[in-house]
C-alpha cells in the first residue's frame, strides 16, 4: 500500500537545534536540579536513549514537565536565529513537488515550529503540526491522526532522529525513516530496527520514491532497508 502521509520529527531532524538545547539545558540544571552537559559527555548522550538519558541525569521525572516547558519558552528567543538540517529545504521541497503530503509531530511548540518555517519560507510545505508536550506520547497522536483521517499504518510514515521516535511509530505499526544527521547516534538509532536509516537528507526521495513503486515490498523487511540505506 502506497504511503500518503509523511510525518516529521522537527528538532535534529528539520531544524538544527542540538547545540541550542544543550546550551539552555545546561543553564537550567542548577534550577531543575540535574548535571550540565559537559563536551565530553555529548558522545556519550547520543548514544543513549530518552529514558537512560533521564535516569542518568538525576532529575526528578517530577519536573521533566516543568523544564520541557521551561526549554521551549528559551528556545523560542532563539528560534530565529537558528538553521535548517543543510539539504533538507531542497529534500522537502522534491517531496512536496511530488505530491506527498507532509506534516510535523513535535515536542517543540507549535508556535516555534511556525516561526521557524516562516523564517525559512517552509510553511506551505506542510499542512499541518502537532505538538505532543508529554516526552513518551507521540504514539498516541499519531493514533489519533490515523482514526481522524482513516488510514492505515501502512499509508503513513515518521520521520525522526531519536529512539524514542522510532519507538513511538513501532507502537502502532507504523513504518518509520531514522535518521542520522540529528541527536542520537546511527548505532542507538539502529538498534531500535528502523525499517530505514538514512545519513544525507537528500535520501528521503529515494527512500519514499522505493515506497511508492510496484517494488516497494522488496524494501521493507527492516535489515535489507537498512543495509540498502547505509551502503549510501
Amino acid at each position: 500500500m502506497s504511503v500518503k502521509v509523511i510525518i516529521f520529527d522537527f528538532d535534529g531532524t528539520l531544524a538544527d537545534t542540538f547545540d541550542a538545547v544543550v546550551r539552555i539545558s545546561n543553564r537550567l540544571a542548577s534550577e531543575f536540579g540535574y548535571k550540565q552537559a559537559v563536551p565530553d559527555d555529548l558522545a556519550k548522550i547520543r548514544n543513549l536513549g530518552s529514558r537512560e538519558i533521564i535516569k542518568q541525569s538525576g532529575i526528578s521525572l517530577f519536573k521533566i514537565p516543568f523544564l520541557l516547558k521551561r526549554l521551549k519558552a528559551d528556545l523560542h528567543n532563539e528560534i530565529l536565529y537558528l538553521n535548517p538540517i543543510f539539504g533538507i529545504e531542497e529534500a522537502l521541497a522534491k517531496l512536496n513537488y511530488e505530491g506527498n503530503q507532509l506534516g510535523i509531530l513535535t515536542s517543540n511548540s507549535e508556535e516555534n515550529v511556525r516561526i521557524f518555517l516562516k523564517k525559512h519560507e517552509m510553511e506551505d510545505l506542510f499542512s499541518f503540526i502537532f505538538s505532543e508536550t508529554k516526552l513518551f506520547s507521540k504514539h498516541k497522536v499519531l493514533r489519533k491522526f490515523l482514526q481522524k483521517n482513516h488510514l492505515t499504518p501502512e499509508e503513513v510514515i515518521y520521520v525522526g532522529d531519536e529512539t524514542r521516535d522510532i519507538e513511538a511509530a513501532k507502537k502502532i505499526n507504523m513504518k518509520a525513516i531514522a535518521v542520522s544527521w540529528g541527536f542520537n547516534s546511527k548505532e542507538a538509532l539502529a538498534a531500535q530496527n528502523p525499517e530505514f536509516l538514512i545519513h544525507q537528507p537528500n535520501e528521503l526521495i529515494d527512500v519514499i520514491g522505493m515506497l511508492h513503486s510496484a517494488y516497494a515490498n522488496d524494501y521493507l523487511g527492516g535489515e535489507t532497508a537498512l543495509r540498502k540505506a547505509d551502503e549510501g
